[in-house]
């Protein structure tokens, strides 16, 4: 099965926006991990023809906010429709679980010992200062840690956050997240 773990960088900011408004946000990095190959790459937005063939073949889109988010932004670049394309959000899975969201940065230090390297609108910062290797170091990083609470979910079945100051466990049901696809049931947008 193939696992497409991904995350966007935008290049602006909008103070106060619905989600009917996410058009109005520039993608500046899209960082993946391709299962297939073990690899972590990034692509801006003249690199996204390389981008498409590679989520087209995914199973599955993994990333964190990732169906309210990444996945809606994404889509005003696509030529088809990611939601489509089979996606698991692992804050959809912690909500599930808690009835509340919680921050990637609060999962990843409890979980695993360490977290993001920086946070979104710092991001924003660099990538308008001109810094666009150190926003894909960033992308890149976010999206390390997603795959890592992935896979530590599914061999554990748990997940770790810091509720003030105590570090609690949370079940995950991660009995879904490998179910493959019915082979004959197309669910990409564009011809491979």
């Amino acid at each position: 099965m193939r696992e497409i773990t991904f995350d966007i960088e935008t290049a602006n900011l909008i103070p106060v926006m619905s989600r009917q408004e996410y058009h109005r946000l520039d993608i500046s990095i899209v960082g993946i991990h391709d299962s297939e190959t073990g690899e972590y790459t990034s692509y801006s937005q003249e690199e996204f023809p390389k981008l498409w063939p590679i989520l087209e073949k995914a199973d599955v889109l993994i990333g964190y906010n990732s169906d309210s988010f990444d996945i809606p932004i994404l889509n005003n670049y696509y030529p088809g429709d990611l939601t489509k394309v089979r996606s698991l959000d692992l804050l959809s899975e912690v909500y599930k679980t808690l009835g509340r969201r919680l921050r990637l940065q609060n999962l990843a230090e409890a979980t695993l010992g360490h977290g993001k390297s920086a946070d979104g609108l710092k991001a924003v910062e660099w990538w308008q200062q001109g810094l666009h290797d150190k926003v894909r170091e960033y992308c890149l990083q976010d999206v390390k840690v997603t795959r890592e609470i992935y896979d530590y979910a599914l061999k554990h079945g748990k997940l770790k956050y810091k509720d003030l100051r105590t570090v609690r466990d949370m079940k995950i049901d991660t009995s879904h997240w490998l179910i493959e696809s019915d082979p004959h049931a197309f669910t990409h947008t564009l011809g491979l």
